[in-house]
């Protein structure tokens, strides 16, 4: 069995002032896989400390300096790419093809996007022609807490702690205790790489505890969160006596409006999306609108491609789904299935309890509802598991209206061959980001959402940029 129980701060592997062991769970088996240390208020302390008393050096540090331990982490990151893998598929159940390709990769992707983004980047700026001796300055923001999930746990990593070391800031990451291996994983990868002492720290614990000493830190300048639209709404009160900038990237309902003049693989790749990752994506669409005239072909290719989804176990190769995390995703994911055929539903393929022959394993049947309508409980709360929701419309305003109604708006998608319509309705969905026909956005596009799918935006410029503080000075002219 693994043993981490050490927290990395101020550069060095260091234990815990008072352990407190934590099992980490092997979601394909229900096994014990690892155990962990979860930390306290001391712990957090330590690292907050260390952050701050690093940051006045790297925040002045050139930016070329900083540039170049980046990409030194770009070149470890991928060399070892196969291990941060075998680290996530372990512990959150992603199967092993897909958590070293996509999973993994997903690391890699964003710091060679950051590296991109940050050569140019201007940090310093006239106001205008009109105000010459005005100079915009983007200073970093200070010592940032960073609080990341398990389901992408290296996409969000890699989109937090990158663009805000990159900046300037210090950080202390708080990783998910559920999937905390490929987090410790990083950590070496930044040692390996030769940040100085204290620019990155990482306290392992639970929301409640380290989560909670963080955002409400005096000595914390901000707080950047991914994970559910509860936690986020509790982190905000918390952070609120401080002041301090709170970003968060929350969950999703997203709607995948499919025209009468879709191409003929819409569905399939609709449905194919929300199963993606076992359905626990905050972006996945698992809401499918349907025009009527191609409902009753949607919802049979829609049960065609849930039947022939493949689940195992993560340690296998190929292309199958994998469990969900753990036993409370499990059980809530049941439950919800649960309640989509008390209130009605129609069930068109999978349904409750688990495969055959998975018995060990948190796994969940990927499952299609059809004839659902917007007010029942599985089209209004995220599910965070393979389940997809069929819901007919009519027209063009019906779709609009149905997508938009939701307290979530992180993406939406949309199916159609006519651009006027698709640059119309994009317009018009009230989400952070719009997907048309299967196109994915391109590197360094921002992510992030409107409403209860949280504020702020990750990647490209927009990532650096959430990391920044603005200061307009007069009376300087530009070197």
């Amino acid at each position: 069995m693994i043993e981490k129980r050490d927290f990395y701060i101020n550069g060095k592997w260091v234990k815990p002032q008072t352990p407190r062991d934590l099992d980490v769970i092997n979601p394909s088996t229900e096994e014990v896989c690892a155990v962990i240390s979860l930390g306290d208020q001391p712990d957090t302390d330590a690292a907050v400390v260390a952050a701050r008393a690093a940051f006045d050096s790297w925040s002045q540090t050139p930016a070329e300096e900083r540039l170049a331990l980046i990409e030194k982490l770009a070149d470890i990151y991928e060399r070892r790419n196969d291990e941060m893998g075998e680290a996530i598929s372990l512990e959150m159940g992603a199967p092993i093809s897909m958590s070293r390709e996509d999973q993994a990769g997903s690391g890699s992707y964003h710091i060679r996007n950051f590296i991109r983004a940050f050569k140019n980047f201007t940090f310093e700026k006239t106001l205008g022609d009109h105000a010459p001796d005005n100079k915009i300055l983007m200073e970093p923001i200070g010592v940032c807490g960073l609080i990341t999930p398990w389901n992408w746990p290296m996409n969000q990593v890699t989109l937090k702690v990158v663009p805000a070391v990159a900046v300037g800031c210090t950080v202390v990451l708080k990783p998910s205790e559920i999937a905390p291996l490929s987090s410790m994983l990083f950590a070496e990868f930044m040692d390996e790489a030769g940040f100085p002492a204290g620019v990155f720290n990482l306290v392992n614990g639970d929301g409640p505890g380290v989560g909670s000493q963080l955002s409400g830190h005096r000595d914390v300048d901000m707080i950047s969160f991914t994970g559910s639209t509860r936690a986020g709404s509790a982190i905000t009160k918390n952070a609120a006596d401080t002041v301090k900038r709170v970003s968060l990237e929350l969950g999703g309902k997203g709607a995948n409006i499919i025209f009468e003049d879709a191409d003929e693989n819409a569905v399939k790749r609709g449905a194919r999306h929300c199963f993606y990752n076992t359905g626990q994506s905050c972006n996945a669409p698992t809401r499918m609108l349907v025009h009527r005239s191609r409902y009753d072909e949607a919802v049979k290719i829609a049960g065609e491609i849930a039947a022939s989804t493949q689940v195992n176990r993560a340690s296998e190769e190929g292309r199958h789904v994998g469990p969900v995390v753990s036993q409370l995703q499990y059980d809530k994911i049941q439950a919800l299935i649960e309640k989509g055929i008390e209130e009605g539903a129609e069930l068109v393929a999978g349904g409750p309890g688990k495969p055959d022959g998975l018995e060990n394993g948190y796994y969940v049947k990927p499952t299609v509802f059809a004839g659902v309508n917007n007010d029942m409980t599985i089209a209004r709360e995220e599910i965070f598991g393979p389940v997809l929701s069929i819901i007919p419309f009519d027209s063009e305003e019906e779709a609009i209206a149905i997508a938009n109604d939701t307290v979530y708006g992180l993406t939406n998608y949309i199916q159609t061959t006519d651009a006027e319509r698709a640059n119309r309705v994009a317009r018009r969905l009230r989400s952070g980001m719009v997907e048309i026909n299967g196109k994915g956005r391109g590197p360094g596009a921002p992510f992030g959402g409107y409403k209860q799918s949280g504020n702020g935006r990750e990647g490209g410029i927009w990532g650096l940029e959430d990391f920044l503080e603005v200061k307009s000075v007069s009376g300087l002219a530009i070197d």
